[in-house]
């Protein structure tokens, strides 16, 4: 465990993995250091926000080197489903590349449950980890300047949903009508760091409503309501985009 100053109220702790990461999140959750005002995990590392006037930094570093990195993980409650059409662009190469039918990449993705690790790159974008552990293939050698929201992808240990139209790299195996990202719901972002998440194939299940929590709209909802927030007329014409 090593700790970087960022700044007056804010520190980096670096680990050595993503379990030991989580393991020192769940830890600093479930008994919380008096003076901690927020915490952003990441693969690797916790960006620890605090009020000096709490606790000094040095403090702040001897009560989290303290804690457990090695311990299980309980698992959070909170199971989200998540219904794919698995026809992505992908799922063909990615089939060509674990040597298997593209219907097993297909039962492998949704016959296990993954865990959001944590959150970034876009507002709503959650890294998943703990699927099958087969489904690793690299991201695309070419980056893809437009992936549609709600596209599925894989990309190394991780899985994940874009929560809107973006450039990416990953491998579309699939895409799912519903919103990882909305702001008409009192917590924008459907999938929160420690949430369950399971893929359902649409064509096995018959195209059933997702059970995912009750205020998730469906993606049409989703862009009359954002659509609706603007004045009408354009603040910001974006012209191009990098890759990511």
């Amino acid at each position: 465990m090593r700790f970087l100053p960022v700044n007056l109220d804010a520190l980096l702790v670096e680990l050595d993995d993503l379990p030991q990461t989580l393991a020192l999140l769940a830890s600093l959750r479930a008994d919380p250091v008096d003076g901690i005002e927020e915490i952003v995990p990441a693969a690797r590392t916790l960006l620890v926000r605090f009020r000096p006037s709490r606790i000094s930094q040095v403090e702040l570093t001897g009560r989290i080197g303290e804690r457990r990195v090695d311990a299980v993980v309980e698992r959070d409650a909170t199971l989200i489903e998540i219904p794919v059409d698995y026809d992505g662009e992908d799922l063909d190469d990615v089939a060509r590349m674990l040597g298997i039918p593209r219907a097993e990449v297909i039962r492998r993705h949704t016959g296990s449950e993954y865990t959001v690790a944590f959150t970034g790159f876009a507002p709503g974008f959650a890294y998943l980890t703990g699927g099958d552990a087969t489904l690793n293939v690299p991201r695309r050698t070419t980056p893809r300047t437009r992936i549609p929201a709600g596209a599925v992808g894989l990309a190394g240990a991780f899985s994940g949903v874009y929560p809107q139209a973006s450039p990416g790299g990953w491998q579309i195996i699939g895409i799912t009508a519903v919103p990882m990202w909305d702001l008409g719901r009192e917590v924008p972002a459907l999938l929160q760091p420690g949430f369950r998440v399971r893929f359902v194939d649409r064509a096995v299940a018959g195209g059933a409503a997702s059970p995912a929590p009750a205020d998730v709209v469906g993606a049409d909802d989703m862009a009359i309501a954002s659509s609706a927030a603007v004045s009408g007329r354009s603040a910001l014409e974006v012209l191009a985009t990098g890759v990511q």
